[in-house]
């Protein structure tokens, strides 16, 4: 079935960026970053993405397109554990993988063109993965240069939450309590950026996401990069005697 604010007549609205178009992202990686404060250009600091899978839904609530792409391992391996947890292989990443380069320009392609609100589960890991994949690619990093507006699904189940339990619903806990079924399908990025758009309209749907809601999540901001960090370990009385 299409999910999509436009087949849910009744109140609330759908509430969407300016452009009115939403993306929703997921990524699989090849293991987790080794340091969240270090920047993207820091050897082994940062995982790989090995799957990226991204669907674009207009301002009618239409799905525009669809987008799922695994990426060759031409410069990286894959983590014992995180094999076990997606079941990706560097076989069949080496069969059915294209250029890391090829795969972020269409990426890139599609958020300088939309310019939608990014919607993930655990966001601020695909925002990081997508942010050090445009640096590996030598592209420009849109969700920066162009400040798009992101929300986090996770991020707001933290109201659903009882004290003294776990902060934050996973994705497929989230699709149970929403839909009352379990998700069949999870650690595919493809399967796991439908559930969250599932989830995101269903939400919308009961109320629960709204303008208030939307613009209450803090924006996700990349990590410092190594000259903005030489910058701050300059001494200010070189600054003040025009040394630097």
């Amino acid at each position: 079935m299409r999910q999509g604010c436009r087949i849910f007549t009744a109140s609330p609205p759908c509430f969407a960026p300016v452009s009115g178009y939403v993306l929703f992202v997921d990524t699989e990686t090849s293991g987790l970053p080794a340091d969240w404060r270090r920047p993207y250009a820091e050897p082994g600091a940062w995982p790989h993405v090995a799957q990226i899978a991204w669907l674009l839904y207009g301002p009618d609530g239409e799905l525009v397109k669809t987008e799922n792409h695994y990426v060759r391992p031409s410069d990286y391996d894959l983590s014992p554990a995180s094999t076990q947890i997606h079941g990706l292989t560097l076989a069949f990443l080496h069969d059915k993988g294209k250029p890391r380069r090829e795969v972020m320009q269409r990426l890139h392609d599609d958020l300088v063109r939309y310019q939608p609100l990014v919607v993930g589960h655990f966001l601020v890991l695909d925002f990081h993965m997508m942010g050090v994949s445009f640096h590996r690619s030598g592209l420009s990093n849109p969700l920066v240069d162009l400040g798009l507006p992101t929300f986090c699904t996770m991020r707001l189940t933290e109201r659903f939450m009882q004290p003294m339990r776990q902060q934050y619903l996973r994705l497929a806990e989230l699709y149970q309590r929403q839909f009352g079924r379990p998700m069949l399908r999870q650690h595919d990025a493809l399967a796991d950026a439908e559930a969250t758009a599932q989830c995101y309209f269903e939400l919308q749907r009961t109320g629960d996401i709204d303008a208030e809601a939307l613009a209450s999540q803090a924006p996700i901001l990349p990590p410092p990069t190594h000259a903005a960090l030489a910058a701050a370990r300059r001494p200010f009385w070189k600054y003040w005697l025009g040394m630097i």
